[in-house]
């Protein structure tokens, strides 16, 4: 089972940037769609960003649409997620996500992943 680690979280500003990675550690993660999703306190999982085996497919949030870019290198098995000009509600833990079909489309909701990492956190100060 492919085991996915993420990292690069921690405290910003409003205003600031942060950059997430994902690495996974298998090879064969580049014929899965993967996706970010966050979870603040007291708050369902939900989705941020999805990507497509290849690359070529992404999908946002409305919430950070125009604000974060999802991309993958699958060279290094690491899917990454760029986040700009980061706001206070940004606050939450940040997990990467994969479904472990080969080639299947994005999906929008946690049930619909079934490999996880541990997460990392981001908190955003105003």
């Amino acid at each position: 089972q492919v085991r996915l680690v993420e990292s690069g979280g921690g405290l910003a500003q409003a205003g600031d940037s942060l950059r997430l990675s994902c690495v996974a550690s298998e090879r064969s993660v580049s014929k899965l769609p993967m996706a970010w999703f966050r979870q603040a306190p007291g708050k369902e999982r939900e989705f941020v960003a999805g990507i497509s085996w290849s690359g070529s497919e992404t999908v946002y949030a409305g919430s950070i649409k125009g604000r974060f870019i999802i991309s993958r290198d699958n060279a290094k098995n690491t899917v990454r997620l760029q986040m700009n000009s980061l706001k206070p509600e940004d606050t939450a833990v940040y997990y990467c996500a994969a479904l472990t079909v080969n080639y299947a489309a994005i999906k929008h909701y946690p049930n619909e992943y079934n490999v996880w990492g541990q997460g990392t956190q981001v908190t955003v100060s105003s």
